[in-house]
């Protein structure tokens, strides 16, 4: 420590010399200790900052003297505080040049094409009895879901049931019919046989009648017999030629039976045909009695009831199937690029947190209004070229199945042309 006590002059000049020694002695060492102490600021301060200086290998702290631009570096302010209204520029020019690259890349290299002029759509039809009768049973209601052959009407079925035992019964009786003629058939061949027979004995009792004949002509000849047997013998010998005659027609007229016979069998026959058609005509009306799903849909519009009477093709209901795709009217300039078979993503306004998959199915090869029920015509002198609009159809890989989605709803296609 250092004697902050001033000494007292001397008297005359020695005591002034002695006076500024110690004066000049008292200077250097304040100048020592006001130099230590800058040291021991700067090492303290090298400790704090955070690009300070290392510690020596000894355990000590380097000498600040070894690095004299230290308290400047470890002062100067750092470059977000040096510039920090480029850096934030910089940074913004980064974002915007990735966010432009972003739709570059969803734009420009893989573009989509996009349109609200689309709905659900599907072939819908009306649900109808192939026969007339009263309803008895309806066992589906309003937007149910059902399955192929599944129950929807039920018409009063007696009246067929009736139809259809009159049709067997008539197959009965024509099946009769050609029995008995068979019967007949075969009992006309044992005539035919029986005729035959009546042939072959009146050709024999014929040649006797010729030998008896020549043999009483003989003999009357030659005036040993008489003239009335020789005429006997004649009149034998023709009644025996009328009989072979006759026995010859029967033969004939017996086999023209046959004939006449298997035509009422062929008559007959046909009216088994018929009698036959008859029943299925008639089974197929008793099974029209009940109406069935011919495919998974949804009822809608129920409008049969239990106790009306349903006239043949009076609608009951419309039926919407399950097959369901999306019309997307595009415009003719958004066409260019679209093929089928290309991704497409769909929204639904009723459900628009509901994201969709489908794809391009195909397009259709004119404008919506070249198959319109009035077709433009555009042959007139003021005529003004409008954007045509393309029906595409979308199908979808997966209709929702918690929700209802029918014909009609708004859709939002957005296919991937590139």
């Amino acid at each position: 420590m250092l004697d902050d006590r001033q000494p007292t002059p001397p008297d005359g000049a020695r005591a002034h010399a002695s006076f500024d020694a110690a004066q000049a002695s008292r200077e250097r060492d304040i100048l020592d200790v006001g130099v230590g102490n800058a040291v021991e600021a700067r090492r303290a301060e090298a400790r704090r900052a955070p690009d300070g200086g290392a510690p020596a290998e000894d355990g000590t702290d380097a000498d600040p003297d070894d690095r004299p631009d230290g308290d400047e570096e470890a002062k100067r302010p750092g470059l977000i505080r040096r510039h920090p209204l480029w850096l934030g520029l910089g940074a913004l020019a980064v974002i915007a040049l990735a966010v432009a690259g972003y739709f570059y890349w969803l734009v420009g290299l893989h573009p989509y094409e996009s349109t609200d002029d689309a709905f659900v759509d599907a072939r819908q039809f009306t649900v109808a009895p192939k026969v007339s009768g009263y309803v008895v049973d309806v066992p589906v209601t309003d937007n149910q879901h059902v399955e192929t052959g599944q129950t929807l009407f039920q018409i009063d079925r007696r009246d067929y049931d009736v139809a259809l035992a009159q049709a067997e019964a008539q197959i009965a009786s024509a099946k009769a019919s050609i029995q008995n003629v068979d019967a007949q058939i075969e009992a006309q061949k044992a005539q035919i046989d029986v005729a035959k027979a009546q042939v072959t004995q009146t050709q024999a009792a014929l040649d006797f009648a010729k030998a008896d004949a020549a043999r009483y002509k003989d003999l009357a000849t030659r005036g040993a017999g008489t003239v009335q047997q020789s005429q006997q013998s004649t009149s034998n010998l023709e009644q025996q030629q009328a009989s072979l005659q006759r026995a010859q027609a029967s033969v004939i007229a017996a086999q023209k039976q046959i004939s006449s016979l298997e035509a009422q069998k062929a008559s007959a026959e046909a009216s088994l045909a018929m009698a036959q058609a008859q029943a299925a005509q008639a089974e197929l009306n008793l099974g029209y009695t009940t109406v069935t799903a011919a495919q998974p849909g949804r009822i809608v519009q129920l409008s049969g009831a239990t106790g009306q009477f349903a006239q043949a093709g009076q609608t009951l209901a419309t039926f919407v199937p399950d097959e369901k795709w999306v019309t997307a009217n595009y415009k003719e300039t958004q066409i260019a690029d679209m093929r089928p078979g290309q991704h497409a993503y769909i929204e639904i306004d009723a459900y628009p947190n509901r994201r969709i998959s489908g794809r391009v199915a195909s397009v259709q090869p004119g404008s919506g209004t070249a198959f319109s029920l009035l077709p433009a015509q555009n042959a007139t002198g003021n005529y003004v070229k409008v954007v045509q609009r393309i029906p595409v159809k979308i199908v979808v890989d997966n209709w929702p199945d918690d929700v209802s989605i029918g014909p009609g709803m708004s859709i939002v296609p957005t296919v991937r042309v590139r």
